[in-house]
């Protein structure tokens, strides 16, 4: 039925390959939906027609590309000639080739680049920024953050949430909010300083819009210099005029087979034509095996993997498309767990 999802599939989906003309894909972007939609399918992008575009506006038209599809190969090429080896054997279905090849495939989109964890006593301190790419900086201070993943992840969860908020502005030499959303304004020109105030000794988590070496940004206790305990980087959102964005659904555990077909299934019958991609894998509850898969609109395609073996059980997604409901979806998939 149309509410089903078949686990055997007819033919295997090596890759999609998207042909792009460098000289008017900015105006088709502007006025046509389509142009979107097949740059949001692909697994590469050829851009083609280079020759006729200077290589500033290429660098600007590889940078919108990537905004609507982060996950895409961009290949430049002039009267499409291309290495054959390029475009066919791309194996965009063997997910452990993938993740070689792109190790953030999978991972979700943040509003922050990076996050660093400082171990500060109680105390006052300076967060001190010199003339950057920007004239201000946002970030959000996590107190008592740890520096494993588990705790990590759960302070860009934590960040996440602040970001959603309207940003507070905070001029030079202002106390800093913990907590909360900051909008930092930073001067033009010499180094910008802010408070930032601990009450006992803990590690304290900054995360930021962007990288902090393009603001040459330190934290001083004292006039000393205090060390990173551990810094990360996250694959940042770029805000766009497009309505294309990108959802990653993360959990662990095991999915019910059967309550999985329905949701996916439910999903893909009713939102189809706004899903341009779906992929990832999932633990199926009774299968020694992870099983891959991925789909363009109501198309889908899946398949047993290797062995889980020793690691632990998980379930990752990714959905790209439009008008994407994030909430209901979570919501969706956490029924199919057991």
């Amino acid at each position: 039925t149309e509410s089903s999802v078949n686990f055997t599939p007819l033919h295997e989906l090596d890759g999609i390959v998207t042909l792009i003309d460098a000289a008017h894909i900015s105006q088709q972007l502007s006025r046509d939906h389509e142009s979107i939609e097949q740059v949001a399918f692909a697994d590469v992008l050829l851009l083609n027609k280079t020759d006729l575009v200077e290589q500033s506006n290429l660098d600007m038209i590889e940078s919108r590309l990537q905004e609507i599809n982060r996950t895409a190969r961009m290949l430049r090429c002039e009267h499409t000639r291309v290495p054959i080896d390029q475009v066919l054997g791309l194996s965009a279905f063997d997910l452990d080739t993938v993740l070689e090849r792109r190790p953030t495939f999978l991972q979700p989109e943040y509003p922050f680049e990076w996050c660093g964890v400082y171990s500060l006593k109680a105390g006052q301190y300076e967060l001190d920024f010199g003339p950057g790419t920007d004239s201000t900086m946002q970030l959000v201070v996590v107190p008592d953050l740890g520096i494993d993943d588990t705790s990590l992840r759960n302070g860009a969860e934590r960040s996440v949430r602040c970001f959603a908020e309207p940003a507070n502005s905070v001029c030079p030499n202002a106390v800093l909010g913990v907590g909360e959303h900051l909008h930092l304004q930073l001067h033009s020109s010499g180094r910008t300083s802010f408070v930032l105030t601990v009450e006992e000794d803990t590690q304290t988590g900054l995360f930021t819009k962007h990288r902090p070496e393009k603001f040459y940004m330190r934290i001083l206790g004292e006039q000393t210099l205090v060390p990173l305990d551990c810094e990360r980087l996250w694959v940042v959102h770029h805000e766009h005029d497009d309505d294309v964005t990108s959802i990653v659904i993360e959990r662990i555990g095991d999915v019910d087979p059967e309550k999985f077909n329905w949701w996916l299934g439910s999903l893909i019958r009713e939102r189809g034509m706004d899903i341009y991609r779906l992929k990832g894998f999932i633990s199926l509850y009774g299968e020694d095996e992870r099983f891959v898969f991925q789909g363009v609109h109501r198309l889908f395609t899946g398949q047993p993997d290797r062995p889980w073996g020793v690691m632990e059980r998980c379930n990752q997604i990714v959905f790209i498309g439009r008008n994407l409901d994030e909430e209901g979806m979570n919501i969706g998939f956490d029924k199919c767990l057991i």
